[in-house]
């Protein structure tokens, strides 16, 4: 059986040290609440080989002599999306109804379906049991929790209403993805005819055009320009294609690469701002989440800036971030939120910073920001709709045309050789 050094506090505050066995780390932590003992530090020591009294090593039973059976398990490796959102929502309702912190981690950990998702949880209570705060635990998972959701959590725990910025955390997660589902499921379509028009424009240039040009090759004419471009991109594709391929695969990588970076993040994030449809979609997105953030932060009692550092890294858009950043430093030097964010033209409109200065006046700031967003949504929802209704058309028109200009360049030489021969 393991054993377990620990260091923890008694009832009348004095630290005390010790050793105890038990099958499990839950376990010796049960030992410990069970001796009223309050644990700072948890570790399992190294294991000694058991020997015989003679000082030989212990013979080893015929079961481990045997070969290990071999077996494989796909199991995801990742914590998704609704097992975070599940866990927030228990891990609040549990420490909501008065469990310790160190108890209600060892429960959601034991009671996970996903094996990723109970290592993870087990992770942050091991180090939250080493005396690191729960923000700072699940900090030193980043794929697993966002830098908003470890922010919020921060906050929540200086203030000492961690239960109710968790059950916020939650709400928010579940809008949050039930928008980015909307967004997806918008640009799915026109997504499925972009690749359908880039498939038969392909079987076109390597199996259809091919055969015209044994036809073109008898007559000995002169072909149109456009015929001939379409010629040599057929030629191109089929007996380059590999090399091609291999070029656009490796220019889409370095584009990749290069707007990863800072500088070409802001450069993308600058071009899809001032594009026609897309610019002002996103727009609304951004100021959707934030409005929303911010109105979930100051409900929970979160003080004002702490709420806008927060709020604004679930923006995404590092241009609409830095222009928002420039506003708290005004609302800490004592301006009022309405003026401060005047400035961020791209994501407030005027209405919008009206509603926002009357109800900062009324005390009811909270309130608003959550009903501009959903007001936001609603709208969003609605224009996604309509672009989706012109992007539909427009793929259409996109592969007609490329059907199109493949007929009629293959048609001209037939109309010119008719004609040279009148």
């Amino acid at each position: 059986m393991p054993t377990f050094q620990y260091k923890a506090l008694q009832a009348n505050g004095t630290m005390t040290e010790g050793r105890l066995d038990a099958p499990g780390r839950p376990d010796a932590l049960r030992q410990m609440e069970t001796l009223g003992l309050r644990p700072i530090n948890l570790a399992e020591t190294a294991a000694m080989k058991s020997k015989s009294k003679n000082g030989a090593p212990a013979k080893v039973s015929a079961a481990t002599d045997a070969p290990a059976s071999i077996s494989f398990k796909f199991e995801a490796k990742k914590v998704s999306a609704r097992e975070l959102e599940n866990f927030t929502r228990l891990l609040s309702s549990l420490l909501a109804a008065g469990v310790p912190l160190s108890r209600a981690l060892v429960i959601l950990s034991r009671e996970s379906s996903s094996p990723a998702a109970s290592a993870q949880w087990k992770k942050v209570h091991d180090l939250v049991v080493d005396g690191m705060s729960l923000a700072s635990a699940m900090s030193q998972s980043p794929e697993t929790f966002p830098r908003v959701y470890v922010a919020m959590v921060e906050a929540g725990e200086a203030g000492g209403f961690l239960d109710v910025v968790l059950a916020q955390i939650a709400e928010f997660q579940s809008r949050d993805k039930e928008l980015k589902s909307k967004v997806m499921t918008a640009m799915l379509y026109p997504a499925i005819l972009f690749v359908l028009a880039m498939i038969v424009l392909t079987v076109m240039l390597v199996f259809f055009i091919p055969k015209f040009q044994t036809v073109f090759n008898s007559f000995h004419g002169h072909l149109p320009l456009i015929t001939q471009i379409i010629i040599g991109a057929s030629h191109a594709v089929i007996h380059y294609g590999f090399f091609v391929a291999a070029g656009i695969i490796a220019i889409v990588f370095l584009v990749r690469t290069w707007f990863a970076s800072e500088k070409g993040r802001r450069v993308w994030e600058g071009l899809v701002l001032r594009a026609p449809i897309v610019g002002s979609l996103n727009a609304q997105f951004a100021m959707a989440r934030f409005c929303r953030m911010l109105g979930t932060m100051l409900g929970a009692g979160v003080p004002l800036v702490q709420s806008l550092n927060v709020a604004r890294r679930s923006i995404g858009n590092q241009i609409l971030v830095d222009a928002v950043s420039q506003s708290i430093e005004r609302v800490q030097q004592g301006g009022r939120l309405g003026e401060s964010l005047a400035d961020c033209k791209n994501l407030f409109s005027g209405s919008v910073l009206e509603m926002v200065a009357v109800a900062e006046e009324s005390g009811k700031l909270d309130g608003e920001l959550i009903r501009i967003a959903s007001v936001t949504e609603v709208d969003l929802d609605r224009n996604l709709k309509t672009a989706v209704a012109f992007a539909e058309p427009a793929m259409l028109f996109l592969i007609a045309g490329f059907i199109g200009i493949i007929f009629i360049g293959m048609l001209l030489p037939v109309l010119t050789m008719g004609a040279n021969i009148k």
